[in-house]
């Protein structure tokens, strides 16, 4: 019987349409770094797909040297240890920290890093608790993208290029932060890592909370 959080993701997002099973060695590893809710959506679900790949839950091991990339010089390395737990279709990740929860998301397509002061500061279990609870009620339109019309364009970018991968997505060429247009025509269909390796490369992220005192924020021993 699934659990509650399961439960209320998969009513929202529809059962997975690729599932990868999470090994017990993987979910031993990140038992004591990540919340028991989330080692327990991955034993009853595993590292899958849902909404045709919209959204992937992911194995944070997989993700690490992309998340290092991209909070590199962001000041948040020394707040929390941070992993990505999911990812949409357009590359935009969910980062959980160990002690600050869900508090960070890298939107890879924008060139931004989207957090919180608020969100950046130690979380006691049950406030991890709730974290985790959040991230499990994302709705299905928080991981779409919007073209230059305002029109969605995650069903037609399927149907225009086909399902993806464990390790694709849709990116757009030429990208966002040289100037390229968030049009169904720009989309293409690449690989996940070589995409979002470059985009970083590009230029340094915008960080909405930039000019906040990081320092005021790192976890004192």
């Amino acid at each position: 019987m699934r659990g509650e959080d399961s439960q209320v993701f998969i009513d929202e997002f529809g059962e997975a349409t690729l599932r990868i099973d999470a090994p017990e060695s993987s979910i031993g590893k990140w038992s004591g770094k990540l919340p028991d809710r989330i080692l327990e959506f991955w034993k009853d679900e595993g590292w899958s797909a849902y909404a045709d790949g919209l959204l992937w839950i992911v194995d944070p091991d997989d993700y690490e040297d992309i998340v290092d990339e991209w909070l590199d010089g962001s000041g948040l390395d020394q707040i929390d240890a941070f992993h990505a737990i999911a990812r949409t279709a357009f590359g935009k990740l969910y980062i959980f920290g160990e002690s600050t929860g869900q508090s960070v998301t890298i939107n890879c397509v924008t060139n931004s890093i989207f957090a919180l002061p608020r969100n950046l500061k130690k979380r006691d279990q049950r406030g991890l608790d709730i974290s985790v609870r959040s991230f499990f009620c994302t709705e299905q339109k928080a991981c779409d993208l919007a073209d230059e019309e305002g029109k969605r364009l995650f069903k037609r970018a399927l149907s225009s290029l086909g399902l993806l991968a464990a390790d694709e997505m849709y990116g757009f060429e030429p990208a966002i932060v040289l100037g390229g247009k968030m049009q169904l025509e720009n989309l293409r269909k690449v690989k996940l890592d070589q995409h979002l390796t470059i985009l970083r490369q590009l230029a340094a992220p915008n960080m909405p909370f930039s000019g906040v005192d990081i320092d005021s924020l790192i976890q004192k021993p």
